[in-house]
């Protein structure tokens, strides 16, 4: 039998705002959350592009400084985002090993890493700090909030590069249908805005070099588009049975109906320019929902804004949809919180949720003139209507991974 996954807790801290309320007032109001970087390392290092999605609310504002000390960057978010969460979904109560963790990353601790390797050459190795591994590990966020609220069923890592939150967030649809959790904790994090990934991202043209208007760099579906914005930054989502869910009187948000995750396997970096596995991502959504195309009202695109990327999405979202897709309100939001990676896919789920609780697809920021090879309806914030919505988020990521989640509205 199959079971129904709501979501009762929503949190984020990205480049828009420290919380998911103050994120969505962000991008309903059509802000950006793109700025120059400030850091000496620019100059230093002579960094082709000068700007970033910078999380808006800084980590050492908010957690206490002995954890802090001990989290690198990336876990420091994904706490965050996390507390937020569980604090909005209202639990009390509930069995240890019945709750569960399912978080992402694309990257890990990058900070961590790096700035070890320079304590290590300039300094000698009795200088590197004894937690440098546990700061390090892709899976220290997951361990960092499953050890925060006592998740005792699973603390799980994905990593699939920028495909990573949202296969976490379809594997944890699919654990709780699997009876090996009530309520699990899922989503993703990123903090990689550092001179060796900036300058890696430039080298292979895969970044905006907008350096004289950061605020409008990432602008998908643009003709003008040139590349991706770095962002930073969790967003982490409360999934429950809805069963547990009402037995506690939960408000709930939405329902996550389905997830799929394919591979392209085509290209280390480059996506299948006939989108081929990006289209079967979202028919294995939709599948596992119980939904056909034509119940699809709202679609949040990956869009990364970059010249290939969003035409391969396109021309998969066009093979699902026939000529039905450019009637769909579509809202590319990386305009306005730049790419977080890893941790994009969560936060794109946390609108995609909000849009259909309200009944509202949220503006995309930032397209000056519409490429007339991507004829799709986005731009302005959209109307969905009073009756039942349903909605797809995508991600895709490096090495040819696919993940896409289906939405539901609850009310």
């Amino acid at each position: 039998m199959t079971k129904k996954i709501v979501v009762t807790g929503i949190g984020t801290s990205n480049p828009l705002g420290g919380t998911a309320p103050e994120s969505w007032e962000a991008l309903l109001a059509g802000e950006s959350g793109t700025s120059t970087i400030e850091a000496d390392w620019v100059a230093q290092y002579d960094i082709p592009v000068h700007f970033a999605a910078q999380a808006k609310v800084r980590p050492e504002t908010v957690l206490e400084r002995q954890e802090f000390k001990r989290l690198d960057p990336s876990a420091q978010f994904a706490l965050i985002s996390a507390r937020e969460a569980w604090a909005d979904a209202g639990i009390t109560d509930i069995d240890p090993v019945r709750l569960g963790v399912e978080y992402s990353t694309g990257i890990g601790g990058l900070w961590t890493l790096l700035d070890a390797w320079d304590t290590l050459r300039e300094k000698g190795p009795r200088r590197v700090l004894p937690m440098t591994v546990p700061m390090l590990m892709p899976n220290a966020a997951a361990a960092a909030v499953s050890m925060n609220f006592d998740a005792r069923a699973f603390a799980r890592t994905d990593v699939s590069a920028c495909a990573s939150s949202t296969e976490a967030i379809a594997n944890a649809y699919d654990h709780l249908q699997s009876g090996l959790a009530d309520v699990i904790l899922a989503g993703g994090t990123e903090s990689c805005i550092h001179p060796m990934t900036l300058a890696s991202f430039a080298s292979m043209q895969a970044l905006s070099k907008r350096n004289d208007d950061p605020a409008t760099a990432s602008r998908p579906y643009d003709v003008d588009r040139d590349g991706f914005v770095m962002g930073e930054g969790a967003a982490t989502i409360v999934m429950e049975t809805e069963e547990h869910a009402l037995a506690r009187g939960a408000k709930i948000y939405a329902e996550i109906a389905g997830g799929g995750v394919t591979s392209d396997s085509y290209h280390i970096t480059a996506p299948d320019p006939e989108g081929r596995g990006a289209a079967r991502a979202v028919y294995a959504a939709l599948a596992q929902a119980g939904a056909t195309v034509d119940d699809v009202t709202h679609i949040n695109a990956h869009a990364t804004s970059t010249p290939v990327g969003d035409i391969a999405e396109y021309k998969a979202l066009l093979a699902v949809f026939g000529d039905r897709v450019h009637d769909i309100p579509v809202s590319a939001t990386k305009g306005a919180h730049g790419h977080l990676l890893g941790g994009t896919g969560a936060l794109e789920t946390i609108f995609t949720i909000l849009a259909v609780q309200n009944r509202l697809a949220p503006p995309t920021i930032n397209i000056a003139n519409l490429d007339p090879a991507i004829p799709l309806k986005v731009g302005a914030a959209v109307p969905l209507g009073d009756g039942p919505q349903l909605a797809i988020s995508n991600s895709f990521g490096f090495g040819g991974h696919n993940a896409v989640v289906a939405v539901r509205s609850y009310n």
